[in-house]
C-alpha cells in the first residue's frame, strides 16, 4: 500500500508542476548568488541579487527579462549592475530545465562587459504557482576569460502566474 501510495504521490506532482509550464503563463522571481558559494579569479567574495520576469511563448519554452546587482568585497572592487535576456527549457515535467541568458555587465571602474552564460536548475513547488529554484550557472567572460568568468551556485524563488 505505501508503495502504491508513494506512486500516486509522484505522479499527481508531476501533473501539477506540467500545468505551470504551459504557454501563457507569467513568471516573476528573484535568486541569491554568490555568498562564497561562486568562483571568479578576480574576487573574493561576491554576494548577488538577480530580478527575472519571463512569459511562457510555448509550452516548456520560456522567455526572461533579467535585472541583476553584485557586490564583490575585493578591496578596491567595484558593484556591478547587469541587465539581460534569457530562456529556459523546462526539459521535463516536473521541473528540471536549461537557461540561456546573456547580459551586458557595468562597473563603475569603466568595466562593461557582455556575459553569456548557461544554467541548469530545478523548479520545486511549495505549493501550485510558488518554488524554490537552486541552480547551477555558468557565465563567460568576453573581456577576460580567467579573472572575469563564474561558475556557482544559486538559489531563487519563483512565482508562476
Amino acid at each position: 500500500m505505501k508503495k502504491i501510495s508513494m506512486l500516486l504521490l509522484a505522479l499527481l506532482m508531476a501533473v501539477a508542476s506540467h500545468a505551470q509550464f504551459e504557454q501563457g503563463k507569467w513568471y516573476v522571481g528573484a535568486s541569491l548568488s554568490g555568498l562564497d558559494i561562486s568562483y571568479s579569479g578576480a574576487e573574493e567574495f561576491n554576494l548577488g541579487l538577480d530580478a527575472k520576469a519571463g512569459y511562457l511563448l510555448a509550452d516548456d519554452w520560456m522567455l526572461l527579462g533579467q535585472f541583476g546587482y553584485q557586490h564583490s568585497g575585493l578591496e578596491g572592487a567595484s558593484d556591478m549592475l547587469t541587465f539581460g535576456i534569457g530562456g529556459r527549457y523546462y526539459i521535463i515535467q516536473n521541473g528540471l530545465y536549461l537557461g540561456v541568458n546573456a547580459k551586458l555587465v557595468h562597473a563603475n571602474h569603466n568595466y562593461n562587459d557582455l556575459m553569456p552564460g548557461i544554467e541548469v536548475g530545478y523548479a520545486f513547488f511549495l505549493n501550485k504557482s510558488v518554488t524554490i529554484e537552486p541552480a547551477i550557472y555558468y557565465d563567460q567572460s568576453f573581456k577576460d576569460h580567467s579573472d572575469y568568468s563564474k561558475i556557482g551556485f544559486k538559489i531563487g524563488v519563483g512565482v508562476y502566474l
